[in-house]
């Protein structure tokens, strides 16, 4: 049994060790912090569909990914937040077809408020760059989760290589 528990600590190192080099390569090009944050990391929070241990090492990349956040300790805390709430609710997914939508939404309403409360603060203007903001996130999490991260999901899930793969008989 403790041989399970190396591997499930280990692999959650390793998702967390690709999530950080993911993002700083998207950072880039751009895409890792802004309006429409498409990193390319993102795609590998589907993972606790598979294998709830990632959740966790998901939650340590994002904190580390979010040291260089221009949004600061907010990005920091929030964004690792809603990092690991959806790898949490991911975990709890039946069916592979859901499995992104905890990450897009999770980081459409969190990251999109935290952005508005940057530009506006709680203001009469917060409403509309809410929903801007939540939007255009929403739309970047959905590019990197529904299509890089089904990809994923897919060709780990005929290769069976992951120790704690989940029973897939909602595919």
């Amino acid at each position: 049994m403790k041989t399970l528990a190396v591997r499930q600590i280990t692999l959650a190192a390793i998702v967390g060790a690709l999530y950080v080099t993911m993002s700083y390569f998207s950072n880039i090009f751009g895409l890792s912090y802004g309006y429409i944050q498409c990193r390319f990391s993102e795609a590998l929070t589907v993972l606790p569909f598979l294998c709830p241990s990632t959740t966790w090492g998901l939650f340590v990349g994002c904190i580390i990914t979010n040291i260089l956040s221009p949004y600061g300790a907010m990005d920091l805390i929030f964004g690792s937040l809603a990092t690991l709430l959806a790898g949490l609710l991911t975990a709890r997914c039946k069916n592979k077809w859901l499995a992104p939508l905890p990450p897009v939404l999770c980081n459409g309403l969190i990251i999109g408020g935290m952005i508005s409360f940057q530009e506006v603060g709680f203001t009469s203007a917060f409403p509309a760059a809410f929903a801007f903001n939540a939007c255009t996130v929403a739309v970047g999490e959905a590019i990197a989760c529904y299509v890089l991260g089904m990809l994923l999901l897919e060709a780990l899930t005929r290769s069976r290589i992951l120790p704690e793969r989940k029973a897939l008989g909602a595919e």
